[in-house]
């Protein structure tokens, strides 16, 4: 036996997974090959220093952040071209298993298929419009004059009349249009989510998060779908401490129940740089205090938050929850 053959076949001896009768023929040549029994000791070391190392958990932040992400790229992913995902993914992990056991190997390949399954059919469940101004085009149907689609370039304002559902939105085609309509015409909504897009005009953004968060605060057709998507990425990404305000307060009814909001909500707890943001993120989690990663970031932030009236309000809420027996 080469050396280059014996020492593919140590990390299998080590853990277990090398077949039985391969083991005499790999022991000869250990017996005879000093830099291979080096080379074993080395693997039986680390395996024993791996096994007596504390195990490190995740964070919340990292798990929430994590998820969002996923979440996002799930969503993103185009319904085509999944085989050539598939094929990818299948290719990047069979790289891997000539280093690792058996056992780890099929466990890995066997995730690596069913991942990329899932994304493939979860993407083509989704199929929304790559763009919003797709979606909106897509809402909005055609010009009186045919069958050519509304194009919108951009939301150039928003204006709610006092006292009652109706807005007027005004946007930009070719030249400067408006739409007058109920906040719950799908129409009206799919401009607003282009408004919370528009990185020029921030009253637009504003304006249209406020809207859309008072919406989903309401209970209007808030329960799923692009709103409260569109709410997560502004908490998590906007920059303006004022849209991620608004979009967390829009969220608030769905903390107890979507964990994927939960999780946005305990990463601007523990990372938002705007103190109000994190004040309100800690009302927002009170009804779902019995949580045990909702405990975990209060204890965290309770010792570790830079402000003070923050690392106070933590305490309180903590000192209020029932002990878990």
């Amino acid at each position: 036996m080469k050396c280059e053959s014996a020492q593919q076949k140590i990390a299998l001896l080590v853990y277990g997974e090398l077949p039985d009768h391969e083991v005499p023929a790999l022991e000869q040549h250990f017996a005879g090959c000093g830099a291979c029994r080096d080379e074993l000791e080395a693997v039986r070391a680390l395996q024993q220093a791996m096994t007596r190392a504390r195990r490190e958990e995740p964070s919340m932040s990292l798990l929430a952040q994590a998820r969002m992400k996923l979440e996002e790229a799930l969503d993103t992913m185009p319904p085509s071209r999944w085989l050539v995902r598939v094929t990818q993914s299948i290719q990047a992990g069979l790289a891997t298993l000539g280093r690792a056991p058996v056992a780890a190997s099929a466990v890995l390949a066997l995730g690596l298929i069913a991942g990329s399954f899932a994304g493939y059919h979860m993407a083509e469940g989704s199929a929304r419009p790559a763009t919003v101004q797709q979606a909106v085009a897509t809402q909005l149907g055609a010009t009186p004059t045919g069958n050519v689609p509304i194009q919108v370039a951009s939301v150039m304002s928003i204006v709610r009349d006092p006292h009652s559902e109706n807005v007027q939105v005004e946007y930009d085609r070719l030249v400067p249009e408006s739409m007058r309509g109920s906040l719950d015409d799908p129409q009206i909504r799919q401009l607003l989510l282009m408004g919370m897009e528009n990185g020029i005009n921030p009253g637009v953004q504003q304006n249209s998060v406020s809207l859309l968060a008072e919406e989903c605060r309401a209970g209007h057709a808030c329960s799923d779908g692009p709103i409260r998507r569109a709410l997560l990425v502004a908490l998590c990404y906007d920059k303006s401490a004022q849209v991620r305000l608004k979009a967390l307060n829009g969220l608030e009814p769905y903390v107890a129940e979507d964990v994927r909001v939960r999780d946005s909500v305990l990463e601007a707890l523990m990372h938002d740089p705007d103190a109000a943001v994190r004040s309100r993120a800690i009302e927002l989690l009170q009804p779902v205090q019995a949580d045990s990663s909702v405990r975990e970031v209060l204890h965290t932030v309770a010792s570790d938050d830079v402000n003070p009236h923050i690392r106070t309000v933590s305490r309180e809420v903590l000192d209020q929850m029932p002990e878990i027996q």
